[in-house]
């Protein structure tokens, strides 16, 4: 059984900079794709990002490119999404999933374990 743990949520200025983490366990982190996701209040749950199973290969929603940052640690076990120019709209719990294949999801029905979500506050 997979479990992913995400931390590094909280408050923050617009303008500002989070650094989010999942933690994942199991031996199996390296062979899958990766993914965040989130959801505001109200709305659907949307894409963000996905990272293949070896680095090699991000996408980013064209909500946060340029200012989002995916990246993973296969030693640790660990994915991060390094957040920069938080805006208000930012705001929402946000989720890691494993990918059930290697290479870059972009569906929510593609990834078959997901953490409990962390919640992300940008104030303007």
């Amino acid at each position: 059984q997979v479990q992913l743990v995400e931390s590094g949520g909280g408050l923050v200025q617009a303008g500002g900079s989070l650094r989010l983490s999942c933690a994942a366990s199991g031996r199996t982190f390296s062979q899958y794709a990766m993914g965040w996701f989130r959801q505001a209040p109200g709305k659907e749950r949307e894409f963000v990002s996905s990272i293949s199973w070896g680095s090699g290969t991000t996408y980013y929603a064209d909500s946060v490119k340029g200012r989002f940052t995916i990246s993973r640690d296969n030693a640790k076990n660990t994915m991060y999404l390094q957040m920069n120019s938080l805006k208000p709209e930012d705001t929402a719990v946000y989720y890691c999933a494993r990918a059930g294949v290697g290479t870059i999801v972009l569906v929510a029905t593609g990834y078959d374990y997901w953490g409990q979500g962390t919640q992300v506050t940008v104030s303007s």
